[in-house]
């Protein structure tokens, strides 16, 4: 396979001038009545016209003579080349591609909208020119072909899936590591240069996404909950001890269990207690 190779032209400012001297000659003759001697000289200086090239800064020319390729001109500046020459232009600026979020399955089938951000560069003209149809409409392509496999690689949390190491939403660095990867090596058959991929929008598709906020916010309340239950045990259990290490006052089974009841009442509920006032005994 063909790869890049650079190619040296002609300074173009010295191609001009002897392209101006061609035609200027057969100006001056035509005014001074000898004129067939130097028509051939002009002919040649018109030829020679459509050689020249301007490359501007971080771009190129690829060219070809004859479907042959001959080679990339990189070097900015003004130039002279074969005037049978097929110039391209390419552009060999860093480009940022913000794609939009798109709709995919992650692993365990869940839909979510996932869009990335890119930033990419021609890096071979060879491959970019005629390896592929259109390297822009390409990078596009599989680029959300890379999104779709990553997201097919992992779930997007690790609720349905307590053992997943690795999430779409929570291990963010690893995972646009991998889609720069996954970016890097689909892209290298066009001779583009990925400098960086990341996910910048992540979600749930609308379809499930109330779902899901539910389903989270009922996670989130029963580890809530958990934590409020073991600490209110624990403080429980101190206020037992320690009316027992100081003899305050004598419980009985019956008592502690009441004892118990009303204060996991107090330290559990979710709203606040009304006391109540017994002016009586526990038994009446």
């Amino acid at each position: 396979m063909k790869e890049e190779k650079l190619f040296k032209p002609v300074s173009g400012y010295l191609a001009l001038v002897i392209v101006l001297v061609l035609i200027g000659i057969p100006v001056w003759a035509v005014a001074t009545g000898q004129m067939l001697w130097t028509i051939l000289l002009g002919i040649i200086g018109l030829f020679l016209l459509p050689g020249f090239t301007v490359v501007n800064p971080n771009e190129s020319k690829v060219l070809t003579l004859f479907g042959a390729y001959k080679g990339t001109i990189k070097d900015n500046g003004f130039w002279w080349t074969n005037p049978f020459f097929v110039k391209k232009g390419i552009s060999l600026r860093a480009r940022n591609l913000d794609s939009e979020p798109i709709k995919v399955n992650d692993k365990l089938g869940n839909p979510v909208m996932i869009g990335v951000v890119m930033v990419w560069r021609v890096k071979d003209t060879y491959k970019a020119a005629f390896d592929v149809d259109d390297y822009t409409m390409f990078v596009d392509i599989q680029n959300e072909a890379a999104i779709r496999k990553l997201a097919g690689r992992y779930p997007y949390d690790n609720l349905e899936d307590e053992n997943a190491h690795l999430t779409l939403r929570s291990s963010s660095d690893e995972v646009n590591e991998m889609l720069e990867q996954e970016i890097t090596e689909r892209l290298a058959i066009a001779g583009i240069e990925v400098m960086e991929a990341r996910i910048n929008y992540l979600a749930y598709a609308k379809e499930i996404a109330g779902a899901m906020l539910k389903r989270q916010q009922a996670s989130a309340i029963v580890a809530a909950r958990t934590k409020i239950v073991e600490g209110a045990v624990g403080m429980v259990e101190m206020a037992l001890d320690e009316l027992s290490k100081k003899q305050i006052i004598e419980l009985d089974e019956e008592k502690k269990a009441a004892m118990v009841s009303n204060l996991m009442v107090v330290l559990t509920s979710d709203k606040d207690i009304s006391p109540v006032v017994n002016t009586g005994t526990l038994y009446q």
